[in-house]
This record gives structure tokens, sequence and C-alpha cells, in this order.
């Protein structure tokens, strides 16, 4: 983002999730990258920063999140949604959101800070195969998250019970509820907008909602935005259609090739700055944001 100095006059305040619903920001592009992740189970309240503030032991929680972070890991907080008791042992789970590896293994240990001990290559804990839906409803980071993540976490927790977590800070916070489905590592925003269990009812059917989908977390914002101007224009809304193939710079943007049933597909880019706008609701400085706009699309 592009910090820029504009009078706060020129943008009335209201929340960062109306506003940008006001205002049309594009959803395709902005998944944040996810390539592996380790959950950790967080029952009491979240600070600004879920494993770095109070309640949270911030001498453990900065040694948890440098160690996960130095494997290269995101570290994610997450609980289960409604009247919650303090669990008896420590829960985390590793997720790895690579296309064709993509696996969640759990585990428990004693307490917080056995953390410390856990292998991050998933060499332990126990495989599974539920997917995980993962509702940011972070309210001490963005109120937004409170607000339409609790619509959006008590709609799936109905369904799925089981497979349904609130989770901390994912990021893009404008476009709230935002949520990610594991193990794949799908981005939505805008969930509250219509029914959210049809999310889970795509992925459960191999599939992605495209008006909701933000991009994959394994993949690079050119090719979460070139996978979205190529599914508008061929509508195939499988999980793993337009696989990536190569990514360059040009001059004016960038070009994405793309697998398309034995054919290449080749989409050019163009990365432009949007207007000033408050990009969460605390925010009090103007910034520019990445958006893509479609060149053309060719297959060869």
């Amino acid at each position: 983002m592009t910090r820029v100095s504009v009078s706060l006059a020129a943008e009335h305040w209201a929340p960062c999730s109306d506003r940008a619903r006001e205002r049309g920001d594009p959803l395709a592009g902005t998944g944040p990258r996810g390539i592996r992740w380790f959950l950790i189970e967080v029952a009491a309240s979240w600070g600004q920063n879920a494993l770095l503030d109070e309640p949270f032991d911030r001498v453990l929680g900065r040694a948890l999140v440098r160690r996960i972070e130095g494997a290269g890991m995101r570290p994610l907080a997450i609980r289960r949604t409604g009247r919650r008791e303090p669990p008896s042992t420590q829960r985390w789970a590793i997720v790895d959101s690579r296309p064709w590896d993509e696996r969640i293994v759990w585990g428990e240990v004693l307490d917080a800070a056995a953390l410390l001990e856990v292998p991050l290559d998933g060499s332990t804990g126990t495989p599974s195969s539920r997917p995980l839906y993962c509702v940011c409803t972070h309210g001490r980071h963005d109120q937004c998250c409170a607000v339409r993540g609790r619509r959006v976490v008590t709609a799936l927790a109905e369904a799925h019970p089981e497979e349904t977590w609130e989770c901390s800070h994912l990021g893009g916070d404008r476009f709230a509820g935002t949520m990610v489905v594991f193990p794949h590592g799908l981005y939505y925003g805008y969930a509250d907008d219509g029914d959210p269990v049809r999310i889970a009812d795509a992925f459960a059917d191999g599939r992605i909602v495209p008006e909701r989908f933000r991009g994959r977390s394994s993949l690079s914002h050119p090719v979460q935005a070139a996978q979205h101007f190529v599914r508008e224009a061929f509508g195939d809304d499988r999980i793993d259609a337009y696989p990536p193939i190569a990514e360059a710079v040009t001059d004016t943007g960038w070009r994405v090739r793309l697998g398309g049933g034995g054919s290449e597909i080749v989409v050019d880019l163009g990365e432009t700055r949007s207007d000033p706008l408050l990009s969460t609701c605390a925010a009090t400085r103007f910034v520019r944001v990445r958006q893509y706009a479609l060149r053309s699309i060719r297959v060869e």
C-alpha cells in the first residue's frame, strides 16, 4: 500500500467494510500469502495482536511467533464460537496449503509453553480429512471483523460445528466478513453478503464461489487476479482450475500463463493504484492499494 497525504475531510468516516462496498473495492488478487500455517487454539479473549498482546503471555507469544515465522509459516489464533470453556489441553494444527500437497494435522500438548517443542514439519500429530472454515472475528484488531465476522461464523457453526472456528486477523479488514478455507487456503471476502454456508457447500463439491473469492493463499497476487479474470471469461469454478505455469513483470503490469485443459492461457494484467482510501476502521492515513485490471486474454 502507498501512503498519501490527504485531508481526512475528503472522506467522511464510516466502517471500513461499508466504505469498501460503497466503492466496489475488488476482491480479486487480494489474498495474503500463506503457504504453511500453525494454528493455536486460544479460547480466551484476544488483544490487538492475538499472540503478542495480553491476555496471551507476551514473552511466550514472541517466542512462538519468532519460531513459527522463522520456519516460513504463518501463525493464526483460533477458538470455538459461542460460549467457550477453557480446554484442558493446548490444541494446535499445522496446515499445508501448497497445491497438491494440502493437508491438516492436529495435535495437542499440556500447555501453551509446550508448543515451543512441537515439530513444525508436520511429522507429529493426527492427519485430518475435515476442512476448516476459519472466520476472522478479531474485534480488537478491527470492529468490522467482529460485527460482520460474527454473522458468518454463526451461520457456518450451525451448519458445520466441527469444522468452523473463529480466527485472528487474516488481512483485508475492509473485506469483512473475511474467512479462509483450509487446507487449500481459499480466501473469501464480503462473506456475510448472502448465505456463507454456500462457501462450505462449494468446497465440498470441489469448487469456489467466484463472486466472493479473493484468491488462494499459496499463489501470488497477479496469479490470483489472472485466475479470476479467466474464470470470468471461461466459467470454470473448480478449485484447481487454471494452475499457474509462469508469471513475469511487463512494462505495464504482469503477464501470467495458466494451464487450461491442454492449452496455455496467457493473461496480461495492468497493475494500478486505487484512489486514496482508509483501509481499516482505525486508519487515520489514506492509502492507495494495489489493484489489477485485465488487458487481454488469449489461448495458445
